[in-house]
């Protein structure tokens, strides 16, 4: 083994500097004692991943599919429906739903309907039930494959429509007098919502015909179809009639009976228009007989479901465009004799 040589030598421990003692530590106060804690409730046992993801519905490619057994509905309102928090206007807007989306209904409370968007089952708000309509049962498609293709449009013909051939298309207890009269109002209620081609504006003169005759906006009359034994009772709150339209406090009724060119019935048809057209029709009622808001109402009405009543005419069938907009058949036999009259009588 190779021996190390020439080290210089070390250094004495006893040379090195003195260093300070260092100072003692300030002395702490006594920390309180801390209070007992609580047990903590034992864990919830959740089943595995495997399984919750085995359970998840879902389509070709990973596409929502709804599940079997709840209501489906697709949005009716072409310019989008508001998803509230809750069941009322007050409640915030979380989102707008597009025109054409299908949504299942979890639970109704009153007009308004808990929706989910996803079709896991869970709630995501809130939308008003009239601007929603069932989809025809089968098996389970997805939302894309469900989206309605939006009926054609026509030319605008309201220039063309004059009160003798509108008098031609209707009884002749009608008169010419009030067709000349509230047309012009009519007709700019449905410039006004974009409505002008001809099966849409003929849909409109033939609602008019089974809704209001004799070309006037009035007040619904007392009938067995409204009245048991005070006017208006079957509409009032409670009644059967009353909770379908929305009525939900005494006097509704009468209140909130049919009026104007369309005879806009119940609160909340007066509630959900008045705010669509800017008019409080909520608290003065009356206004529904107005023959300039009388025609925005009768065009609105049918904006509101304008893509369902074009694609119920393309294909011939009156009776589904007339309960569109009545709810059933009411005044089926006069809505379909002047829209035929109007066929042969009106351009385009």
């Amino acid at each position: 083994m190779a021996t190390i040589t020439n080290l210089p030598d070390l250094q004495n421990l006893s040379d090195l500097p003195d260093v300070p003692d260092l100072p003692d530590l300030p002395d702490l106060p006594d920390l309180p004692d801390l209070h007992p804690l609580h047990p903590l409730p034992p864990l919830t046992a959740f089943p595995p991943l495997r399984s919750i993801a085995a359970s998840m519905p879902s389509g070709r490619g990973g596409a929502t599919t709804r599940r079997p057994g709840l209501p489906r509905f697709m949005v009716n309102a072409r310019d989008g429906l508001r998803l509230r928090a809750g069941p009322d206007t007050t409640f915030p807007v979380k989102r707008t739903i597009a025109f054409g989306t299908v949504v299942t209904v979890l639970a109704r409370e009153g007009p308004w309907a808990q929706v989910d968007l996803e079709g896991d089952g869970a709630a995501d708000g809130f939308v008003h039930s009239s601007f929603i309509n069932p989809v025809t049962a089968g098996p389970a498609m997805t939302v894309a494959a469900e989206r309605p293709r939006p009926a054609a449009v026509g030319s605008d013909i309201l220039d063309l429509v004059s009160p003798a051939k509108v008098k031609s298309m209707f009884p002749a207890a009608t008169a010419l007098t009030n067709i000349s009269n509230n047309l012009p109002f009519v007709l700019a209620g449905l410039k006004s919502r974009t409505l002008v081609d001809k099966p849409i504006v003929l849909m409109a003169l033939a609602t008019i015909r089974a809704e209001a005759e004799g070309f006037l906006p009035i007040s619904e009359g007392v009938s067995r179809f409204n009245t048991a034994s005070t006017p208006f009772d079957l509409y009032d709150a409670g009644a059967r009639i009353g909770r379908r339209l929305g009525n939900t406090r005494a006097g509704d009724g009468p209140m909130f009976k049919g009026r104007g060119y369309v005879q806009l019935t119940g609160r909340d048809n007066y509630t959900r228009i008045g705010s669509q057209i800017g008019e409080p029709l909520v608290t003065q009622p009356e206004l529904a007989n107005d023959p300039t808001i009388a025609g925005i109402i009768l065009a609105q009405f049918l904006k509101n479901k304008e893509n369902a009543i074009r694609v119920a005419l393309a294909a011939g069938n009156l009776r589904n465009a007339r309960k569109l907009v009545n709810g059933g058949s009411h005044g089926f036999d006069r809505f379909t004799d002047t829209y035929n009259r109007g066929l042969a009588v009106l351009p385009g």
